[in-house]
Order: C-alpha cells, then sequence, then structure tokens
C-alpha cells in the first residue's frame, strides 16, 4: 500500500504541496469513489460533478465550505434530512453564509445582489483597478524584487472589493490586517466558532445602518436597500452577513488566482514571453491557470435523500466531496490535462467557479482582477523571475503552501524584476 493509498484527504499534510498524486490514485479507481476514513463520496469526474452541482434537489449545500469536519450535529433519521438541516443551521459551522443556504432561501438571498453586481458598478470598479495596479506595482518595481501576496496580491483584491462595496477609506488599513480563521485548516485544533467572520460584523453592521438612514451611490447602499422577491426588508443582521462573506470571499481567491498565475509565469519563461506579446491570451491563460492550480480544491455536499453518484448509492447524510483539483484534470473532457495550454479551447469548462444555483457570482471580478495585474506587471517589467535565494534552484524549488484541505495557496512567492526603462507602457486601449 502506497501513501496515497493509505492517505486522509483531511488530516494527512503531506498532501498539501502536491495534491496530484493523490488526485491520480482516486481518479484510476473511477469517477465517483468512497474514502476509506470519514466515509465520504469523492467525485474526480466531470460529468458526476457538473450532476451534483446543478441537482439542488437531492443534495443540500449547508457543508460546501467544511465537509464532513465538523459533522453534522444530528443523526440523520429520515428520507429527506432537508428539515433536519434546516432546524439545525444555527449549530453548523458556516450555517448563515450565502455559501450554504438551499433553495427557496438561497434564491432570495441571492437576490439581494442584483443591484450590486451591475455592468455600471462592474466598470466603474475596473477602472479603479487599473489605477490600483499601476500605483500597487509602482511601490515596488523599482526594487529588483517584491513578495507577491504581501505587496500586490493580498492589498489589491481587498481594495478591489472594498471598492466595489463602498467600504470607507480609512478603515482599509484595518481589513487588511485582520483575517477571519481559514477554513479547512489541517491540523488545527481550535474548534471554530459559528461565524468565524464575526470581526467584520462590527463594521459592516454601521455602514449598513447608516446606508439606510442616508444613502448612497456605493455597492454598501444597494445592498442595504435591496428587498427580498417578496417585497419585504432583510433584517441588519441578514444583510450584515451578507457583505461579511462577499468581503472575505471576494479578495481571498482572487489572490490566491493572482499568485498562482505568476508563479506559472515566473517557472516558465517562455509562457512568459508569449504572453507578452499576445496580450489577448492573457484571460484564457487565466482559466487555464483556475484549472490546473484552483484556488479552491474541494467544494463538499451533503445528500439530502437516497441518491445516485455516479454508480454509487448514497444515503442521507453522506458528505460528498466535489475535488475540484481532479476534476479539473479529467481526461475524458480535457485533452493533454495535466498541461497549461494558455489557446486551450474550451478553457472555460472548468468547475473552479462552481456550477449549478452556488456558481460564484464574483467570477467577472476575478477575471478582471487577475487580467489588469498581468497587463500591467507587463507594462511596468521587462521580466518576471522566481527568487532563488528564497524558493531555490528551478528543478529543486521549496514553495510553501497554506495547510488547508479546502484552499490551495502559496504563504509566499518571492519574484525578481527587471523593470522597464522609463515609464511603464501605457495601458493598451
Amino acid at each position: 500500500m502506497t501513501l496515497h493509498d493509505a492517505a486522509d484527504w483531511f488530516t494527512d499534510a503531506s498532501l498539501v504541496e502536491d495534491p496530484l498524486p493523490y488526485y491520480a490514485r482516486l481518479r484510476a479507481q473511477g469517477p465517483v469513489v468512497r474514502e476509506p476514513h470519514h466515509g465520504v463520496v469523492v467525485v474526480t469526474g466531470h460529468e458526476e460533478a457538473l450532476a451534483v452541482y446543478r441537482d439542488s434537489d437531492h443534495f443540500s449545500a449547508i457543508n460546501a465550505p467544511s465537509g464532513p469536519i465538523p459533522p453534522l450535529p444530528f443523526t440523520p433519521d429520515r428520507h429527506d434530512i432537508g428539515p433536519q438541516i434546516e432546524e439545525y443551521r444555527d449549530q453548523i459551522v458556516y450555517g448563515d453564509w450565502l455559501v450554504t443556504r438551499d433553495r427557496p432561501e438561497h434564491t432570495a438571498y441571492r437576490s439581494l445582489l442584483t443591484g450590486l453586481i451591475t455592468p455600471k458598478r462592474l466598470k466603474r470598479n475596473e477602472d479603479f483597478m487599473w489605477r490600483l495596479a499601476d500605483r500597487q506595482i509602482g511601490a515596488f518595481s523599482g526594487c529588483g524584487s517584491f513578495e507577491v501576496i504581501s505587496a500586490l496580491a493580498r492589498p489589491f483584491t481587498v481594495m478591489v472589493i472594498a471598492d466595489l462595496l463602498g467600504v470607507p477609506e480609512e478603515d482599509h488599513r484595518e481589513f487588511c490586517e485582520n483575517y477571519a480563521l481559514v477554513p479547512a485548516q489541517i491540523g488545527d485544533t481550535q474548534e471554530l466558532a459559528h461565524d468565524p467572520l464575526e470581526f467584520l460584523g462590527r463594521y459592516f453592521t454601521r455602514y449598513v445602518e447608516e446606508r439606510r438612514q442616508d444613502p448612497r451611490t456605493d455597492g454598501l447602499s444597494a445592498l442595504a436597500l435591496a428587498r427580498f422577491p417578496d417585497g419585504t426588508t432583510p433584517s441588519i443582521a441578514d444583510v450584515v452577513r451578507l457583505t461579511q462573506f462577499l468581503f472575505t470571499a471576494g479578495q481571498d481567491t482572487s489572490a490566491r488566482l493572482i499568485s498562482a498565475a505568476l508563479r506559472f509565469l515566473a517557472e516558465r519563461p517562455d509562457l512568459q514571453e508569449r504572453l507578452r506579446g499576445e496580450r489577448d491570451l492573457i484571460p484564457n491563460y487565466l482559466e487555464e491557470v483556475l484549472r490546473v492550480d484552483p484556488p479552491v480544491k474541494c467544494g463538499f455536499r451533503v445528500a439530502r435523500v437516497p441518491v445516485k453518484v455516479g454508480d454509487l448509492d448514497v444515503a442521507p447524510g453522506t458528505t460528498v466531496m466535489l475535488l475540484i483539483g481532479a476534476i479539473n484534470r479529467d481526461p475524458r473532457r480535457f485533452e493533454d490535462p495535466d498541461e497549461l495550454l494558455p489557446d486551450r479551447a474550451g478553457a472555460r469548462e472548468h468547475l473552479s467557479f462552481s456550477r449549478g444555483i452556488h456558481s460564484c457570482a464574483g467570477a467577472p471580478l476575478a477575471r478582471a482582477e487577475g487580467r489588469i495585474c498581468l497587463e500591467r506587471l507587463f507594462d511596468h517589467t521587462e521580466d518576471l523571475r522566481v527568487s532563488e535565494a528564497r524558493h531555490g534552484p528551478a528543478g529543486a524549488r521549496r514553495y510553501a503552501y497554506e495547510p488547508t484541505y479546502l484552499l490551495r495557496g502559496l504563504q509566499e512567492l518571492h519574484l525578481e524584476i527587471t523593470p522597464r526603462a522609463g515609464p511603464p507602457a501605457p495601458r493598451a486601449a
């Protein structure tokens, strides 16, 4: 028995740095398998994953960001455990996040985003991104090196979602410096609170109360004044929970995308040179990065009723893990699945933004953030290189990843740069 035969996805830290052998081992057993440690049904097949994502009648998203840890606070005792899930929702970690809500409540809460994510607001936010990228990159472009996550990816994405929402500028620094507990830490013995985003609550409560009394033209006002489809007004607490989730989700995965995209470019001079010369490939390149190294490695559902997943019979209460990192490399769907091809046809068929009713509402924002960061880095620099002093030579790199079974992200990425002589190239029309 090899290490990966015995490995426990939820506790084995050896799978954090390189999960690819684990993906391959599971896929070799079939597109849907049952792992031996927690009774979790694991999906590695693209077609089978789509079927689960799109089936909100038979699967609940109550455990979407946590999986089997901690377990449901009840013993399934009926054919349809949907009512039990709702009865115990307030005892389930992340239970009142948008991502864990089921129909019909999910439909009602997601409708509150209609006034926030509009073409006009996204266009104004994108104009801000171009200015912000120049400011962030200009601060280090003449230094010869920079650390991607702390100097660019994280502050950039925090400021972008803050601008979209309308968070007052005087609060930006504290938002950058205070982060909630990252979900699904491997080896973490700290008990998770019901709402690990509580830190943001006091800010957003004040913002929403102020906007209801004195509306502005910002995103927080749109959320504060939004109504459910039946015409009722959400409580302050409902709106606050939504903004907390949007703020955190809106910056975290985008920062991970940017750092992954820059690592690949710094490791592959040929790829970097091609994208510098063919900027129209950048959007598709980012889709490929999302496919081969997704910021979210897996997502979860729990069976509400007896149901089949692939060829497996699944009982109510069973956790189903959609192993996105493996699904995106399904050779039945993607030719040469392990190759990162910036001109791949159908690159957007990856499942890194989920599907179904829980498809990522912020996908257009993340795509724009990645594209603009790459564009302006290319305009400010001649090349990007991995720092061998910090990460070792090619063929013997040393990268540290966050120890979580849910998310995929570097803890640090140090790059060396050659600044462009003179002012940065002008923004492309």
